[in-house]
């Protein structure tokens, strides 16, 4: 198989630091975040609003990329699943998928809430979030 290299656009900036305290969803007590862009990507966050909702993808660089099956949610009286039928952090390639909704603008910062990375978690990517009437 061929390997593909990817490179951050930016990093997460939150009070969560610790990976057992993290909300396991955004929906569990995950904080306002920012997501902080490097220079050089400045001109990509044209367009991005203050009351949208979008996509972000990151990096979940402190997962294990060897483990292949997980209890669901840490949970040992639950079934071992494979990672593929879970949102377990720990997999082979550990791409976060979040949606978050954009409180503020700012410069090459964009404040979110309800994100349940790790502070200083790799930006991959940014994508709108396509609904019904988009």
């Amino acid at each position: 198989m061929t390997e593909h290299t990817l490179r951050p656009v930016g990093r997460v900036e939150s009070t969560l630091t610790d990976r057992t305290a993290a909300p396991r969803q955004p929906d569990e007590g995950a904080p306002d975040a920012w997501l902080v862009f490097d220079d050089r990507y400045a001109p990509a966050l044209d367009g991005l609003t203050p009351g949208t909702d979008v996509l972000l993808l990151t990096w979940l660089d402190r997962a294990d990329r060897d483990t292949l099956a997980v209890h669901p949610r840490g949970d040992a009286a639950r079934p071992l699943t494979g990672v593929f039928a879970t949102r377990a952090p720990d997999r082979p390639n550990p791409i976060g998928l979040h949606t978050v909704h954009i409180l503020a603008v700012e410069g090459r910062r964009v404040h979110v809430r309800n994100l349940e990375a790790l502070d200083a978690t790799p930006i991959l990517d940014v994508k709108p979030l396509l609904t019904p009437d988009r």
